[in-house]
């Protein structure tokens, strides 16, 4: 079994979309993840911000890396978003993960995207933990 804190990198190396949006590792621990990107000129909705699919998937990164460490592999079964700023090319976004409840079945998470100390959208997910680990 790998150890919980390398599986986010596995778990990277792995993911081809992800590494299109450029994310990067930037901290793991056991139930934590916080990964980094930059909004780029293609990632652009028609009124030239941010499309909401890019914020989305950089939070569902951090939540699926996170809830990984614990060395059972888990998949999400539901997730929502909350959208509080517009984002613009060339903003550097991070995405923190972070367990607040662990069950046998499930987990319960929250992520916040931060552009620097401000907030700009906030992830709710809940995992299903399979009995399968992460070799």
């Amino acid at each position: 079994m790998i150890k919980g804190t390398e599986i986010p990198q596995k778990m990277l190396e792995l993911d081809g979309f992800s590494q299109w949006l450029g994310i990067e590792l930037v901290e793991v621990k056991e139930g934590y993840c916080k990964v980094q990107m930059t909004i780029r000129k293609e990632m652009l909705n028609s009124m030239g911000k941010a499309h909401g699919g890019i914020t989305f998937s950089l939070a569902d990164t951090a939540f699926g890396f996170a809830s990984n460490t614990h060395g059972r592999k888990a998949v999400s079964i539901d997730c929502s978003i909350n959208h509080i700023e517009a984002l613009n090319e060339g903003d550097v976004i991070t995405a923190e993960s972070e367990v607040k409840t662990l069950k046998n079945k499930v987990g319960f998470y929250l992520v916040e995207v931060k552009k620097g100390e401000e907030l700009v959208a906030l992830f709710k997910g809940v995992v299903y933990r399979t009995s399968a680990v992460w070799e």
